[in-house]
């Protein structure tokens, strides 16, 4: 077996770490002797133990001579836990395979010199773009400062989310919903605006897929005029609530919502609105790597005209609402096409009756 296949074993290990780890990277670990795999391991629910030393723990004393596969450079500093490359370095492998670099200041190179001064031998950039796109949210929490954003949209084929009468349960169908709850469960948090909240009283949780681990929900609402019967408020105490408002917002409302179990976070407001990029930058430092935003249509105008959006995902249903019907973007003062951010098409499939589409941020 390559080192690549070795490596793609590795980074589908740490992909089941997503969501679960932030705000540490979900990193996967495979350690190879002879031949055979003698350990796996990938970061554990909130980001520790790390991959390498359970993968470690896995091989025991055969890792002495053998071949690490590592999706991220290992850490070099001490924090909760010592430097994954000391542990490495101490369990005397020969060989370290890395697929990326670490761009966190505190590591940076420093893991593979650590490697190479103990006389390891160390090979990078296997694998480096599968990598980059599986530590995305890491990389641009460290990088940028804000976790990733991926914006889902599930609307009729005629881009409706609802009807005139504001009916929107249920446009797309089971197999598609169940989907969606896979996939806010490979995210750190949900986020949706107050509107979504007054209008269908969600969850925002993942349901029916035994999870343990709940997803953070964050509700944009700058004035805070969110009702305090609503199901998130019910269950604020159980499953972390985050709440964006802007600094007007009433005293006694932020109160309430502390007192019911939410965290409130205080950002910049722009026009009306609260201004998307603070709230990202905020979420960054709270240590959120991986956004999942449903809605609703101002939000997702609002991210998409900020050049916000990382990943498009999309559900279509083959039935039609008509133009009084609730669009599933709204307005974003776009005069010119050029003025709009492209999307590459990744993925595209049928989900039972509905179709999905992924999309990635074209890069120029």
């Amino acid at each position: 077996m390559s080192d690549a296949r070795y490596m793609a074993l590795a980074l589908s290990l740490g992909r089941r770490g997503w969501g679960n780890t932030w705000p540490n990277p979900a990193v996967g670990c495979v350690i190879v002797r002879d031949g055979r795999i003698i350990g796996r391991g990938w970061t554990a629910p909130s980001g520790r133990p790390h991959a390498e030393p359970q993968a470690l723990a896995q091989a025991g004393e055969a890792a002495r001579g053998a071949t690490v596969y590592v999706t991220l450079e290992p850490c070099a500093h001490h924090g909760q836990t010592p430097p994954c490359a000391q542990a490495l370095t101490d369990a005397g492998v020969a060989r370290v395979v890395v697929a990326l670099g670490d761009s966190d200041e505190r590591v940076c190179g420093r893991g593979v010199t650590m490697l190479r001064d103990a006389g390891i031998s160390v090979q990078t950039g296997v694998l480096e773009q599968q990598a980059r796109r599986d530590h995305q949210g890491f990389l641009s929490r460290i990088e940028l400062g804000r976790p990733m954003v991926t914006l889902k949209l599930a609307n009729s084929f005629d881009g409706r989310i609802a009807t005139a009468t504001g009916e929107s349960q249920w446009i797309t169908q089971a197999p598609a919903r169940r989907m969606v709850h896979a996939m806010r469960s490979s995210h750190d948090a949900v986020m949706v605006g107050g509107g979504t909240v007054r209008a269908d009283d969600p969850s925002l949780n993942v349901r029916d897929l035994g999870m343990t681990r709940q997803p953070v929900r964050v509700v944009l609402s700058r004035r805070l005029d969110l009702p305090l019967n609503c199901k998130l408020a019910q269950t604020a105490a159980d499953i972390p609530l985050l709440i964006c408002h802007g600094a007007t917002a009433p005293v006694a409302l932020i109160d309430a919502w502390k007192g019911l179990g939410a965290t409130l976070l205080p950002c910049a407001v722009q026009g009306s609105q609260l201004d998307l990029a603070d709230v990202l930058q905020r979420l960054g430092t709270y240590g959120l790597t991986r956004v999942f935003s449903e809605g609703g249509s101002a939000v997702a105008a609002s991210l998409l005209q900020a050049d916000l959006v990382d990943h498009l995902v999309g559900f279509s249903a083959g039935l039609m609402i008509g133009a009084e019907g609730l669009p599933a973007i709204g307005a974003m003062g776009l005069a010119r096409l050029a003025q709009a951010q492209r999307y590459d098409l990744e993925e595209t499939m049928a989900v039972g009756p509905d179709v999905f589409n992924r999309w990635v941020r074209t890069r120029n």
